[in-house]
């Protein structure tokens, strides 16, 4: 196989604004791990559950595709969380061989602990920043989601 593309690398790279916002998020999934560590539940469990809460009767490829993960992937957090009894799994009324997500008793429990802890989170980073800034922060961030789904 040849490279027949020449170009540089450009040499400041890791400077990007996408570079500073993975970075960012890497950070902040890191605390959010650290954090929810104690209450059992992964950052990523965190967000699964909240989805399956926010919309009830989502199926593994729904949720898959809304989290951009594989389906093995949902799969395997579900089982998880099922086992744990902080979600369900309920036959699809038209599709016998469909199963709906929902959300049980324990897994509201624990998101409500879970929250609490990204509010936590959240507020500390508010307070750093200062009302102005994380208002602004807020703005860039959903004006670059816009530019990205345009680009």
């Amino acid at each position: 196989m040849t490279h027949d593309d020449q170009r540089p690398i450009a040499a400041h790279a890791l400077d990007r604004v996408t570079w500073a916002l993975r970075r960012a998020e890497w950070a902040v999934q890191a605390r959010k791990d650290q954090r929810m560590r104690p209450l059992g539940l992964a950052a990523a469990q965190y967000t699964l559950l909240m989805n399956v809460h926010s919309d009830p009767g989502l199926t593994g490829a729904e949720l898959a595709r809304r989290l951009n993960v594989t389906p093995q992937a949902v799969a395997s957090q579900v089982a998880r969380l099922e086992e744990r009894g902080h979600l369900e799994r309920r036959p699809h009324p038209r599709h016998r061989h469909v199963r709906e997500l929902h959300v049980t008793d324990a897994g509201r429990d624990s998101l409500r602990d879970a929250d609490a802890v990204l509010v936590a989170i959240e507020e500390r980073i508010a307070e750093m920043l200062g009302p102005k800034k994380t208002a602004q922060l807020r703005t860039l961030l959903d004006e670059v989601a816009d530019v990205a789904r345009e680009a």
